[in-house]
């Protein structure tokens, strides 16, 4: 039984432009989604649905069989999903330990070390560390909490070649190992052939693309 499902969504902005077009799809945990598709296709939109930041003009989404919208989209959020956004989202006054134990039961340590980020770095303010260290901190954030599904928006955006590669080691572990649904936005072709399925948005549409 999938986890997260799209039943027949659309979504359009007030002015009357239609984002996406009747959308069916089912993702399971386990696996490792990506997204892709052009800037302005939809791709954040559909992250924005499945995260219950958002509601479909038309159609549900249903976690566990069940139309998010029955419990309320801040249940959702708060006990389904971890997101990791394209601008961290983290609190600045706080250091990255503090940031990671927000959403965690366990010590943030281990799991930012994993990661890259040293002793030092881990209990230094955030806004000394760079781009890339606090992309670190965001992920290791949504990595750490106990909901069964991961969205990530762009999460390899800031980083070099090497640390794309881990990072996408890391939520592709997540998804196999750890058993979460992890739904990545992207525009890597090479995070994309880690992935389970690729799905790609193309005027409104979802479709499952093969990378081979």
């Amino acid at each position: 039984m999938p986890v997260l499902e799209l039943e027949n969504v659309s979504y359009a902005y007030k002015k009357g432009r239609e984002v996406l077009q009747n959308i069916s799809a089912e993702l399971e945990t386990g696996k490792m989604y990506t997204v892709l598709g052009p800037s302005g296709s939809g791709k954040t939109t559909l992250l924005s649905l499945l995260g219950g930041l958002d509601v479909p003009t038309q159609g549900r989404v249903l976690f566990d069989g069940e139309d998010i919208q029955v419990k309320g989209l801040e249940y959702h959020r708060r006990n389904h999903i971890s997101l990791i956004f394209q601008n961290y989202n983290l609190i600045d006054y706080m250091t990255p330990a503090e940031n990671v134990q927000l959403t965690a039961k366990q010590d943030a340590a281990p799991i930012l070390e994993r990661l890259g980020l040293s002793q030092e770095e881990i209990s230094r303010n955030i806004l000394k560390l760079s781009g890339g260290q606090q992309q670190r901190v965001a992920i290791a954030r949504a990595l750490a909490s106990d909901a069964q599904v991961i969205l990530a928006d762009e999460p390899t955006g800031n980083l070099d070649a090497d640390t794309a590669e881990e990072i996408t080691a890391v939520l592709k572990e997540s998804a196999h190992v750890f058993g979460k649904c992890v739904v990545v936005v992207t525009h890597s072709g090479e995070v994309a052939k880690q992935a389970d399925m690729v799905l790609e948005m193309k005027r409104g549409h979802l479709k499952e693309r093969s990378m081979e």
